[in-house]
């Protein structure tokens, strides 16, 4: 059984025994918040617990990274609509420790796709449409990246200046947060 068809079986369990009833709430931010975080498996519970949000509470954003790599990327597209959709006023940047990102080269992602059958014509194609060396490369600095994300947002023409934005690292072990 493939991991796909075990999540399902679990849903329709879920669902069936309505076990979802404790997470029903409205798609409005409680706490007014939207937190810019990475994909990173260890957050996916700890975050939210070392932050003390629960369902409901903040819309959070992932990425890999939880970067802001251009003014249009879907990062930005998703706090403008937490901001003008969603009521969202404070925005958190939470990084964290032994990220991935920070050691991600675009010239390790390379052969990866040439063995998982990727063309160099696709790649090259690709790559005409953005800079492939920036868009899959990392970071090498924490705090550096979440000074830039936080400039990046903060700086954003369609960011209203009255919004909070502030930048952390959260330990990837322990859940603390240290403010950048």
């Amino acid at each position: 059984m493939s991991e796909i068809d075990k999540v399902l079986s679990y849903n329709k369990a879920f669902v069936a025994d309505k076990a979802y009833e404790p997470y029903v709430t409205d798609k409005y931010p409680a706490r007014k918040l939207a937190v810019l975080t990475c994909m990173d498996t260890r957050l996916t519970e700890l975050l939210p617990k070392a932050l003390g949000l629960r369902n409901g509470d903040a819309k959070i954003i992932k990425n890999a990274g939880g970067l802001v790599i251009s003014p249009t990327d879907s990062a930005i597209r998703s706090l403008l609509v937490a901001i003008y959709e969603l009521g969202v006023q404070e925005i958190m940047v939470v990084h964290h420790s032994s990220c991935g990102a920070c050691h991600m080269h675009y010239e390790e992602f390379r052969p990866l796709m040439r063995e998982r059958g990727i063309s160099d014509e696709a790649i090259a194609t690709f790559g005409a449409t953005c800079d492939l060396e920036k868009w899959l490369d990392g970071f090498h600095d924490t705090e550096a990246s979440v000074r830039r994300t936080v400039a990046a947002i903060r700086e954003h023409p369609l960011v209203p200046q009255d919004v909070v934005i502030l930048g952390f690292i959260i330990d990837s072990v322990t859940g603390a947060l240290t403010e950048v």
